[in-house]
């Protein structure tokens, strides 16, 4: 059977070091039942970053809304577009950037859902 949900009816996280804001969609907090993939919306404003971390267990898909960033992962660093898609793998050190004016959000993805995070920076 499908389920609705509106936006208010669902988990929206704030970061405690910058103003990047998180929809849940699909995780334990959201409670469709859901044993392979987790999935939630993230929008970066202006001058946000990520703290620098990887997952040790699982691949990590990235869709672009709207807006434009920087994808930071061991082997460099690339510019995504609405539209674009980005796999990082399993312990693949990674960090986004929004270095514009404007917002750049994303539905990121996890297959299996992670169950170990490995934070590089203490900036969490």
């Amino acid at each position: 059977m499908a389920k609705l949900f509106s936006a208010n009816q669902l988990p929206h996280l704030h970061s405690t070091r910058d103003k990047r804001d998180r929809l849940d969609l699909v995780t334990d907090n959201v409670k469709l039942g859901a044993q392979f993939i987790r999935a939630d919306r993230i929008i970066y404003h202006p001058g946000d970053t990520a703290a620098k971390h990887y997952h040790t267990d699982c691949h990590h898909l990235f869709y672009v809304l709207y807006g434009n960033g920087i994808l930071h992962v061991n082997d460099g660093n690339y510019r995504l577009t609405p539209g674009t898609v980005a796999v990082v793998a399993p312990n693949e050190v990674h960090w986004f950037e929004n270095d514009t004016t404007e917002n750049f959000s994303f539905v990121e993805f996890w297959g299996p859902p992670p169950k170990e995070t490995i934070w590089i920076t203490n900036d969490v």
